[in-house]
């Protein structure tokens, strides 16, 4: 992590009012991606982590049992809590929590995530996997920052100073070593994606198999590119 915790908390504390306005085209199409493939059921509990102010928590929640949002900024908690009470949507909590220690009670059935893991070191992202596969939800469905070619820092979706964006086959990996199928690649941008995983019932289908295969091919050709 090229920050600390806190400096990441009091930086999203000080845009918090105005996140959602400050928003990109490919982090919106991102975001409708996540929601798209999160596709709660009625009896779902869905946790939202880096849930910031909530948008895809609460677009989620009219389809769902329950939804729980964890961030470390409470500047953008507040955000979150105020637009849930301003839209009367009351199966929603919002709390303090991180990827490996979201800080949950409830069983979970689907783990959301958007534009926040790639603050993490490759090492932080793989033990933030592993915390998540350990809540067995049966979908996993992470939009970030993620390389699917060349890293280009003049990019505005990759600062170096405080993000860490890995590659789609190093996310890949770490899903499937935390028991994971990856069924689902989506390319927003060569540096911006969806990824979809779900834990298999039994043996992994051919579609699960053939996104992971691919994903680890791009890898493989990025390094030796």
């Amino acid at each position: 992590m090229k920050k600390t915790l806190e400096d990441h908390a009091a930086r999203f504390d000080e845009m918090a009012a105005e996140y959602d306005d400050s928003k990109s085209e490919e982090y919106r199409a991102c975001a409708e991606l996540v929601i798209r493939h999160a596709a709660p059921e009625a009896d779902d509990v869905v946790l939202d982590l880096a849930t910031g102010t909530g948008a895809i928590g609460l677009a989620l929640a009219p389809d769902a049992e329950f939804v729980v949002g964890r961030d470390i900024s409470e500047g953008m908690l507040e955000q979150a809590r105020e637009k849930a009470a301003d839209r009367g949507i009351e199966n929603v909590e919002f709390g303090e929590g991180r990827f490996r220690e979201p800080g949950v009670d409830r069983n979970i059935d689907v783990v959301v995530s958007n534009f926040a893991m790639h603050h993490l070191s490759d090492e932080e992202k793989r033990e933030a996997i592993e915390a998540i596969g350990a809540l067995e939800p049966t979908r996993f469905v992470l939009g970030d920052v993620m390389l699917f070619g060349e890293a280009d820092p003049s990019e505005p979706f990759y600062s170096p100073e405080v993000d860490d964006p890995a590659t789609v086959g190093v996310l890949a990996d770490a899903l499937t070593d935390a028991g994971f199928a990856l069924t689902a690649v989506e390319q927003v941008h060569e540096q911006v994606g969806v990824l979809v995983a779900e834990r298999p019932g039994g043996a992994v289908d051919a579609d699960a198999a053939a996104a992971t295969d691919a994903a680890s091919r791009d890898d493989a050709d990025q390094e030796s590119a």
